[in-house]
Protein backbone atom coordinates (compact mmCIF):
# COMPACT_ATOMS: atom_id res chain seq x y z
CA UNK A 1 0.00 0.00 0.00
CA UNK A 2 1.27 3.50 -0.94
CA UNK A 3 1.71 5.84 1.98
CA UNK A 4 -1.69 8.03 2.81
CA UNK A 5 -0.79 11.73 2.83
CA UNK A 6 -2.09 12.54 6.20
CA UNK A 7 -4.54 15.38 6.43
CA UNK A 8 -2.90 17.90 8.60
CA UNK A 9 0.70 18.06 10.15
CA UNK A 10 1.06 19.98 13.71
CA UNK A 11 -1.54 21.37 15.48
CA UNK A 12 -5.22 20.64 15.30
CA UNK A 13 -7.92 22.35 17.31
CA UNK A 14 -11.07 20.98 18.82
CA UNK A 15 -13.25 23.70 18.67
CA UNK A 16 -15.30 24.77 21.06
CA UNK A 17 -18.91 25.26 20.37
CA UNK A 18 -20.04 29.02 21.76
CA UNK A 19 -23.44 29.21 23.27
CA UNK A 20 -25.87 32.58 23.51
CA UNK A 21 -27.39 32.98 26.72
CA UNK A 22 -30.54 31.28 25.95
CA UNK A 23 -28.42 28.25 24.76
CA UNK A 24 -28.53 29.24 21.22
CA UNK A 25 -25.15 28.33 18.99
CA UNK A 26 -23.64 31.93 18.91
CA UNK A 27 -22.24 31.50 15.23
CA UNK A 28 -20.85 34.75 15.33
CA UNK A 29 -18.87 34.02 18.37
CA UNK A 30 -17.54 30.71 16.18
CA UNK A 31 -16.55 32.80 13.19
CA UNK A 32 -14.27 34.83 15.56
CA UNK A 33 -12.98 31.86 16.95
CA UNK A 34 -12.32 30.52 13.64
CA UNK A 35 -10.15 33.34 12.93
CA UNK A 36 -8.45 33.60 16.11
CA UNK A 37 -7.49 30.02 14.95
CA UNK A 38 -6.42 30.54 11.61
CA UNK A 39 -3.62 33.63 13.03
CA UNK A 40 -2.20 31.35 15.31
CA UNK A 41 -0.92 29.09 13.27
CA UNK A 42 -3.22 26.19 13.88
CA UNK A 43 -3.40 23.71 10.87
CA UNK A 44 -7.00 22.22 11.37
CA UNK A 45 -10.04 22.42 13.44
CA UNK A 46 -12.14 19.66 14.87
CA UNK A 47 -15.42 20.68 14.41
CA UNK A 48 -18.51 18.90 16.45
CA UNK A 49 -16.11 16.44 18.38
CA UNK A 50 -16.26 15.83 22.05
CA UNK A 51 -15.02 19.82 22.73
CA UNK A 52 -17.51 20.83 21.09
CA UNK A 53 -20.64 19.53 22.69
CA UNK A 54 -21.78 17.18 19.86
CA UNK A 55 -23.28 14.87 22.40
CA UNK A 56 -26.14 17.67 23.05
CA UNK A 57 -26.55 19.05 19.80
CA UNK A 58 -29.67 17.60 16.93
CA UNK A 59 -28.54 16.48 13.72
CA UNK A 60 -29.79 20.16 12.50
CA UNK A 61 -27.78 21.98 14.28
CA UNK A 62 -24.40 19.66 14.30
CA UNK A 63 -25.18 19.81 10.26
CA UNK A 64 -25.72 23.81 10.16
CA UNK A 65 -22.08 24.47 12.50
CA UNK A 66 -19.92 22.22 10.05
CA UNK A 67 -21.79 24.12 7.31
CA UNK A 68 -21.02 27.43 8.51
CA UNK A 69 -16.84 26.39 9.74
CA UNK A 70 -16.25 25.29 6.35
CA UNK A 71 -17.82 28.45 4.36
CA UNK A 72 -16.45 30.75 6.89
CA UNK A 73 -13.02 29.00 7.23
CA UNK A 74 -12.98 29.20 3.55
CA UNK A 75 -9.76 26.97 3.06
CA UNK A 76 -7.49 28.51 5.52
CA UNK A 77 -7.24 25.47 7.54
CA UNK A 78 -8.35 22.00 7.49
CA UNK A 79 -11.91 21.10 8.45
CA UNK A 80 -12.58 17.77 10.42
CA UNK A 81 -15.92 16.96 11.16
CA UNK A 82 -16.78 14.89 14.44
CA UNK A 83 -19.46 12.52 13.08
CA UNK A 84 -19.28 9.94 15.70
CA UNK A 85 -22.24 8.00 17.17
CA UNK A 86 -23.43 4.58 18.74
CA UNK A 87 -25.64 4.45 15.72
CA UNK A 88 -23.41 3.71 12.37
CA UNK A 89 -26.82 5.36 10.48
CA UNK A 90 -26.56 8.43 12.39
CA UNK A 91 -22.60 8.69 11.62
CA UNK A 92 -23.40 7.97 7.96
CA UNK A 93 -25.77 10.35 7.78
CA UNK A 94 -23.88 12.78 9.35
CA UNK A 95 -20.61 11.80 6.90
CA UNK A 96 -22.94 12.52 4.05
CA UNK A 97 -23.44 15.55 5.01
CA UNK A 98 -19.97 17.23 6.13
CA UNK A 99 -19.18 16.41 2.81
CA UNK A 100 -22.18 18.29 0.98
CA UNK A 101 -20.68 21.08 2.62
CA UNK A 102 -17.19 20.67 1.68
CA UNK A 103 -14.98 19.55 5.08
CA UNK A 104 -11.60 17.95 4.22
CA UNK A 105 -12.12 14.76 6.87
CA UNK A 106 -14.15 13.50 9.07
CA UNK A 107 -13.58 12.18 12.87
CA UNK A 108 -15.06 8.65 14.15
CA UNK A 109 -15.30 7.91 17.51
CA UNK A 110 -15.58 4.17 18.59
CA UNK A 111 -19.58 3.60 19.78
CA UNK A 112 -20.21 4.55 23.48
CA UNK A 113 -22.88 2.94 25.33
CA UNK A 114 -23.93 -0.06 23.08
CA UNK A 115 -20.07 -0.47 22.24
CA UNK A 116 -19.19 -3.00 20.00
CA UNK A 117 -16.73 -6.32 19.36
CA UNK A 118 -13.61 -5.55 17.72
CA UNK A 119 -15.32 -7.11 14.62
CA UNK A 120 -18.30 -4.83 14.94
CA UNK A 121 -15.79 -2.13 15.07
CA UNK A 122 -14.15 -2.98 12.33
CA UNK A 123 -17.53 -3.14 10.40
CA UNK A 124 -18.84 0.11 11.82
CA UNK A 125 -15.95 2.22 10.61
CA UNK A 126 -15.56 0.49 7.38
CA UNK A 127 -19.27 0.98 6.91
CA UNK A 128 -19.25 4.54 6.58
CA UNK A 129 -16.09 4.60 5.02
CA UNK A 130 -17.20 2.63 2.34
CA UNK A 131 -20.00 5.09 1.68
CA UNK A 132 -18.45 8.68 2.28
CA UNK A 133 -15.83 9.68 0.28
CA UNK A 134 -13.47 12.01 2.68
CA UNK A 135 -10.32 10.37 4.78
CA UNK A 136 -11.47 9.25 7.89
CA UNK A 137 -9.89 9.86 11.08
CA UNK A 138 -10.81 6.77 13.84
CA UNK A 139 -10.36 8.48 17.47
CA UNK A 140 -9.99 5.89 20.34
CA UNK A 141 -10.80 7.34 23.82
CA UNK A 142 -11.90 4.31 26.03
CA UNK A 143 -12.22 6.18 28.90
CA UNK A 144 -15.24 8.32 27.19
CA UNK A 145 -16.86 5.38 25.33
CA UNK A 146 -16.21 2.09 27.32
CA UNK A 147 -14.93 0.35 24.42
CA UNK A 148 -10.90 0.31 22.74
CA UNK A 149 -9.88 -0.67 19.53
CA UNK A 150 -6.77 -3.10 19.69
CA UNK A 151 -3.86 -3.45 17.49
CA UNK A 152 -5.85 -6.01 15.29
CA UNK A 153 -8.66 -4.26 14.51
CA UNK A 154 -6.38 -0.75 13.54
CA UNK A 155 -4.33 -3.12 11.04
CA UNK A 156 -7.40 -4.55 9.34
CA UNK A 157 -9.09 -0.97 9.39
CA UNK A 158 -5.28 0.05 8.04
CA UNK A 159 -6.20 -1.64 5.30
CA UNK A 160 -8.74 0.36 3.95
CA UNK A 161 -8.39 3.40 1.56
CA UNK A 162 -10.33 6.23 3.16
CA UNK A 163 -9.51 5.38 6.51
CA UNK A 164 -6.29 8.30 6.84
CA UNK A 165 -5.16 7.63 10.49
CA UNK A 166 -6.09 7.73 14.49
CA UNK A 167 -6.70 10.39 16.56
CA UNK A 168 -5.15 8.34 19.73
CA UNK A 169 -6.14 8.88 23.56
CA UNK A 170 -6.12 5.87 24.86
CA UNK A 171 -2.73 6.97 27.17
CA UNK A 172 -2.34 3.45 26.31
CA UNK A 173 1.73 3.83 24.85
CA UNK A 174 2.34 0.57 24.18
CA UNK A 175 -0.88 0.15 22.16
CA UNK A 176 0.07 3.23 20.41
CA UNK A 177 3.95 2.30 19.44
CA UNK A 178 2.30 -1.37 19.02
CA UNK A 179 0.21 0.42 16.29
CA UNK A 180 3.09 2.53 14.79
CA UNK A 181 5.10 -0.43 13.99
CA UNK A 182 2.17 -2.68 12.33
CA UNK A 183 0.67 -0.23 10.51
CA UNK A 184 3.52 1.87 9.61
CA UNK A 185 2.39 4.50 6.71
CA UNK A 186 -0.78 2.91 5.95
CA UNK A 187 -2.54 4.47 9.51
CA UNK A 188 -1.05 8.41 10.67
CA UNK A 189 -1.55 9.16 13.74
CA UNK A 190 -2.32 11.95 16.07
CA UNK A 191 -2.12 12.68 19.63
CA UNK A 192 -4.68 12.73 21.47
CA UNK A 193 -3.93 13.90 24.72
CA UNK A 194 -2.54 17.63 25.13
CA UNK A 195 -0.33 16.25 28.05
CA UNK A 196 1.38 13.45 25.58
CA UNK A 197 2.58 15.57 23.09
CA UNK A 198 6.23 15.59 23.03
CA UNK A 199 6.70 11.50 23.68
CA UNK A 200 3.80 10.76 21.16
CA UNK A 201 5.48 12.84 18.53
CA UNK A 202 8.98 10.98 19.66
CA UNK A 203 7.09 7.96 18.43
CA UNK A 204 6.09 9.15 15.14
CA UNK A 205 2.49 11.46 15.84
CA UNK A 206 2.46 13.88 13.06
CA UNK A 207 0.91 15.98 15.40
CA UNK A 208 -2.36 17.03 17.76
CA UNK A 209 -5.63 16.87 18.20
CA UNK A 210 -5.80 19.74 20.74
CA UNK A 211 -8.14 21.31 23.53
CA UNK A 212 -5.71 23.70 25.01
CA UNK A 213 -5.56 25.02 21.96
CA UNK A 214 -8.80 26.71 21.98
CA UNK A 215 -6.44 28.73 24.70
CA UNK A 216 -3.37 29.00 23.85
CA UNK A 217 -3.16 27.73 20.12
CA UNK A 218 0.50 29.24 19.06
CA UNK A 219 2.18 27.49 21.54
CA UNK A 220 0.75 24.16 21.05
CA UNK A 221 1.67 24.87 17.03
CA UNK A 222 5.03 26.08 17.91
CA UNK A 223 5.41 22.27 20.51
CA UNK A 224 4.11 20.64 17.32
CA UNK A 225 6.27 22.61 14.76
CA UNK A 226 9.85 21.82 17.07
CA UNK A 227 8.79 18.38 17.43
CA UNK A 228 8.12 17.80 13.21
CA UNK A 229 11.43 19.64 12.98
CA UNK A 230 13.25 16.43 14.70
CA UNK A 231 13.79 19.43 18.02
CA UNK A 232 12.96 17.38 20.20
CA UNK A 233 14.73 18.89 22.98
CA UNK A 234 13.26 22.74 22.35
CA UNK A 235 9.66 21.30 22.07
CA UNK A 236 9.52 19.88 25.19
CA UNK A 237 10.85 22.52 27.39
CA UNK A 238 8.25 24.56 25.80
CA UNK A 239 6.05 21.41 26.37
CA UNK A 240 7.17 21.49 30.36
CA UNK A 241 6.40 25.37 30.50
CA UNK A 242 2.70 24.17 29.62
CA UNK A 243 1.95 20.82 31.01
CA UNK A 244 0.43 21.61 34.20
CA UNK A 245 -1.79 23.80 32.03
CA UNK A 246 -2.60 20.98 29.93
CA UNK A 247 -3.20 18.80 32.47
CA UNK A 248 -5.55 21.51 34.85
CA UNK A 249 -8.17 21.65 31.15
CA UNK A 250 -9.12 17.81 32.60
CA UNK A 251 -9.25 18.69 36.00
CA UNK A 252 -13.42 17.92 35.35
CA UNK A 253 -14.73 16.72 32.00
CA UNK A 254 -14.02 18.10 29.13
CA UNK A 255 -14.91 20.94 27.74
CA UNK A 256 -16.07 22.45 31.01
CA UNK A 257 -12.63 23.39 31.91
CA UNK A 258 -11.68 24.94 28.60
CA UNK A 259 -15.00 26.75 28.37
CA UNK A 260 -14.14 28.42 31.38
CA UNK A 261 -10.82 29.45 30.84
CA UNK A 262 -11.64 31.24 27.51
CA UNK A 263 -14.57 32.84 29.41
CA UNK A 264 -11.63 33.95 32.37
CA UNK A 265 -9.74 35.16 29.20
CA UNK A 266 -12.73 37.28 28.10
CA UNK A 267 -13.69 35.81 25.57
CA UNK A 268 -17.01 35.14 26.15
CA UNK A 269 -17.89 31.83 24.84
CA UNK A 270 -21.11 31.65 26.88
CA UNK A 271 -22.43 28.21 28.88
CA UNK A 272 -22.79 24.57 28.58
CA UNK A 273 -25.60 22.50 27.78
CA UNK A 274 -27.05 20.18 30.69
CA UNK A 275 -25.14 17.48 31.95
CA UNK A 276 -22.19 19.77 31.62
CA UNK A 277 -22.47 22.57 33.94
CA UNK A 278 -20.18 24.90 35.97
CA UNK A 279 -16.92 23.72 37.72
CA UNK A 280 -16.58 23.20 41.28
CA UNK A 281 -15.28 25.67 43.05
CA UNK A 282 -12.01 24.38 44.33
CA UNK A 283 -11.16 23.31 40.72
CA UNK A 284 -11.82 26.65 39.54
CA UNK A 285 -9.08 27.81 41.48
CA UNK A 286 -6.64 25.19 40.24
CA UNK A 287 -7.18 26.30 36.75
CA UNK A 288 -6.79 29.54 37.66
CA UNK A 289 -3.87 28.88 39.33
CA UNK A 290 -2.19 27.16 36.08
CA UNK A 291 -3.78 30.10 33.85
CA UNK A 292 -1.74 33.15 35.80
CA UNK A 293 1.17 30.62 35.94
CA UNK A 294 1.35 31.19 32.26
CA UNK A 295 0.03 34.82 32.02
CA UNK A 296 -3.11 34.05 30.46
CA UNK A 297 -5.08 35.78 33.46
CA UNK A 298 -4.23 38.52 36.15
Amino acid sequence: MTMKTPIFTGSCTAIITPYDHDGSINFNKMAELIDFQAENGTAALVVCGTTGENATQTVEEHEEIVDFCTQHNNGRMKIIAGIGSNDTMTALRLGKSAMKSGADAVLMITPYYNKATQQGLVKHFSYVADRVDLPMILYNVPSRTGVGISVDTYKELSKHPNINGIKEASSDFTLFARTRAVCGDDMNIWCGNDDQIVPMMSLGALGVISVASNIVPAQVAEICRLCLDGNFADGAKLFLEYVELFSDLFIEVNPIPVKTAMNLMGMDVGTFRLPLCDMYPNNLEKLKAAMRKNGLIQ
